[in-house]
């Protein structure tokens, strides 16, 4: 599977948390439970470094994410190249405009026990992940992390999240190797109303498809 498609699947999909302006931290655990009442979709934008296993930046880019219940999402990269991800519920396309070439399979088992699952329904953050909220503040954000219990069916070995007064701010992901992956997060919507067509994808005429 395409590497940058593999870590798509670890971090898009984190749960996301907003504490009420100007009040105390509660922890992370209840900010997150406080923002995911109600949830149905997200809007939002990023920007995203990935570190090699000796700290040393191998790749930056940023763009646009969506989210929509029950496993709709978009991810979308606008620099330094454009790359789109889209889950319809059924199949997940990744396309490359400038290859002109479009990867397609079902979504399946690996979506399934992402922790989407977890933005949507909070209730099964603690049956898919080891959780414990960080004592300390870090980068002025308050900490919840997360370890896989099923380690052979996750796409990353640990996940840290950061909280701010608006909600999920910045998102750290370590995976098998030590690779680290830093995304902060702005702009978000809540249940925003979603153009037609955010979460469907059509090849473009003279697309190489690659899938079923």
């Amino acid at each position: 599977m395409n590497f940058r498609f593999r870590r798509f699947l670890a971090t898009t999909t984190l749960a996301v948390a907003c504490a009420a302006a100007g009040s105390a931290w509660a922890g992370a655990r209840d900010d997150l439970k406080s923002f995911t009442s109600g949830l149905k979709g997200l809007d939002g934008q990023f920007s995203q470094q990935v570190f090699d296993s000796r700290g040393k930046v191998k790749e930056s880019t940023s763009g646009r994410v969506a989210l929509s219940a029950p496993r709709l999402f978009r991810w979308e990269y606008v620099r330094p190249h454009e790359q789109l991800i889209v889950a319809d519920g059924k199949k997940v396309w990744m396309y490359e405009p400038d290859l002109e070439q479009a990867t397609v399979r079902e979504q399946g088992k690996e979506e399934q026990n992402s922790p989407l699952t977890a933005l949507i329904n909070p209730a099964l953050l603690e049956q898919q992940y080891d959780v414990s909220e960080e004592a300390a503040q870090r980068d002025g954000l308050q900490w919840l992390s997360l370890s896989p219990k099923r380690e052979t069916e996750a796409s990353f070995q640990y996940a840290a999240l950061g909280f701010n007064a608006q909600g999920l701010a910045k998102m750290e992901i370590t995976d098998a190797v030590g690779q680290r992956t830093v995304i902060s997060f702005s702009g978000w919507k809540r249940n925003p109303g979603f153009a037609a067509g955010t979460f469907s994808f059509t090849p473009p005429k003279g697309t190489d498809v690659i899938g079923n």
